[in-house]
């Protein structure tokens, strides 16, 4: 059997190596458009910054290491140019010689990736205009920077790579300003979950223009203006774009395999397209949510490389199926850790989904022993059947491992009650006795059941201030000293039983605390005693930080960089 497989990155490589492990006596052919295989593209940022210091770091594999180990012909700087189905081969092109060449195949794999979208703007040609998706790029960019010194960078685009990159410019000194339409960094998440990441960047001196369309790109003064739409323009020694990826589809569609969403190439669980013989997977294809079961195109590093698994267990005579991804991620901001699972609410309501979500700051591990940071947590669930549908994190420490207990349990189709149940691993400096997953499950249950209700911000902003409502506050009255929300009277929740003839019987009470705790200690006192009490979810250390951002943003009003 003769397998030939086009790119040799993730998925690639995954699949060649699976491919030998299965099969002894396969003969296995890999192209790869660029100079690399195997290297580890999320480590790209951290090269340009010189966090990883070796360039070498970031090649996993050669094409010398990986022919003696697996005894895989790896053919670096080979471009595929077409696919024949009806013949079984393909047309390379090798890019140092120029020489065209057909190699036949019995089972093809395509594992072309995804490249960095360029939209057809004015000056996308120019020199210091980048993108960033290769090891070739990472090159330019370094080299870039150590030969000019450049002092500021605009980057186009506020997603993995732009806030990787933002944070690794910083180190090396520059002025960097972040832009891009949407109104928040991290679209996986949900906008309030994105305010605090606003917070963080805006803090290391990063400039954020959100909301705003890049028009084109001019060379002034050695550097580059970036136009945006009814904006004043910016201004960059170095402009890098990074506003996403768009599947790299292109020989698959000549060939006249069927394509899905985005021009990604349709694949059933078997990673097999639509032509036989013929597989894909990684950033190009369409792939399924593990979620809504709807189409969906993820490009992540983990699904490209169990997709290459599977494909390579079918080519091999087996039979492997992908049952879809969550699109479950983490990146590091700054200070800051932040991770995504599953559905954020926006994507939840379009899916069609009635949902509700919790709100709850617990801290990294227990209260008492020393070093505890406290983190933020969003966990959204169905409203009624309570299924799991996606939860959000972010804080400094112990992000990583709770999204990965919730990303296990939305996948094994636990509700959000049954966080309750999880049996954690717990000691001091790691967690706490109830462990703030199990929290969120207390605090789903609590809504199923009808044993608290509660409010969402928007709801809390649009309450009536003409006493119909009584808003009650029930911090320290210290706390309450440094600043409270207009209207809300304090009754600080330990004197709240012998003070509970203060508050009128005949209104709802809405009650707020710093973090949502103490003012659900308090609707339960308040219900017990006969009144329509409400909580305010998440507290207003949650609502300061997503109000403080939303005005910023509305104001626009990008820092560190010139602004024409």
């Amino acid at each position: 059997m003769k397998v030939v497989i086009v790119g040799g990155v993730a998925g690639g490589a995954t699949a060649a190596a699976r491919i030998r492990r299965l099969d002894e006596s396969a003969e296995i052919v890999v192209f790869e458009r660029s100079g690399y295989v195997s290297y580890a593209n999320c480590g790209l940022p951290y090269y340009i910054g010189g966090v990883i210091e070796d360039r070498e770091e970031l090649t996993l594999q050669t094409p010398e290491s990986f022919y003696e180990r697996f005894r895989v012909d790896m053919r670096v700087r080979h471009e595929v140019t077409a696919i024949h189905p009806e013949r079984k081969c393909v047309t390379v092109r090798n890019l140092e010689s120029g020489e065209e060449f057909e190699e036949r195949y019995d089972k093809l794999l395509l594992s072309p990736g995804a490249n960095p979208t360029q939209p057809r703007l004015p000056g996308m040609g120019m020199e210091r205009v980048f993108t960033l998706r290769t090891v070739e790029d990472t090159l330019r960019i370094r080299e870039y920077i150590r030969e000019h010194n450049p002092r500021s960078a605009v980057l186009a685009g506020g997603g993995f790579i732009g806030l990787e990159l933002a944070e690794n410019l910083r180190e090396l000194g520059m002025e960097v300003t972040i832009v891009q339409k949407p109104r928040q960094l991290m679209n996986p998440f949900d906008a309030d979950m994105a305010a605090l990441l606003h917070h963080e960047v805006r803090a290391q001196g990063v400039g954020l223009a959100l909301g705003h369309t890049v028009e084109g790109f001019r060379e002034k003064d050695g550097g580059v203006e970036v136009m945006l739409r009814d904006a004043p323009s910016l201004y960059g020694d170095m402009v890098v774009l990074a506003i996403g990826v768009t599947p790299e589809s292109g020989l698959a569609r000549e060939a006249g395999l069927e394509l899905g969403i985005r021009g990604s190439i349709l694949v059933n669980d078997r990673m097999e397209t639509s032509s036989p013989d013929i597989y894909a997977v990684g950033d190009a294809v369409q792939i399924r949510h593990l979620v809504t079961g709807q189409e969906a195109h993820i490009a992540l590093a983990g699904p490209a490389n169990k997709q290459g698994r599977i494909a390579a267990d079918n080519i091999c005579g087996g039979d492997s199926r992908y049952r879809g991804s969550l699109g479950s991620s983490v990146i590091k901001v700054f200070g800051l850790t932040a991770a995504v699972t599953g559905l954020n609410e926006g994507a939840a309501e379009r899916a069609g989904l009635q949902t509700e979500a919790v709100i709850l700051s617990p801290m990294s591990h227990a209260s008492y022993y020393p070093g505890g940071r406290v983190m933020t947590m969003k966990v959204i669930f169905e409203r009624g059947s309570g299924r799991l549908l996606g939860a959000q994190i972010v804080g400094r420490e112990g992000v990583d491992k709770r999204i990965d207990v919730l990303a296990t349990a939305i996948q094994c189709g636990l509700t959000a009650p049954e966080l309750k149940e999880l049996d954690l691993a717990y000691a001091p400096p790691y967690s706490s006795a109830k462990d703030p997953v199990n929290m969120a499950g207390f605090m789903a249950e609590n809504l199923l059941q009808g044993v608290v209700k509660q409010l969402r911000l928007e709801e809390l902003e649009r309450l009536p201030r003409d006493g119909s409502v009584t808003l009650l506050d029930v911090r320290t009255e210290r706390e309450f000293a440094r600043g409270g929300l207009e209207g809300f009277v304090n009754i600080p929740l330990d004197e709240l039983r012998e003070r509970m003839g203060q508050l009128p019987g005949d209104r709802p009470v809405c009650v707020v605390c710093q973090s949502g705790l103490r003012s659900y200690v308090a609707c339960r006192i308040l219900t017990a005693h006969g009144f329509d009490a409400v909580n305010f979810a998440g507290g207003l250390r949650y609502y300061d930080a997503v109000v403080r951002d939303r005005r910023l943003v509305e104001r626009s009003a990008p820092c560190g960089m010139d602004m024409e």
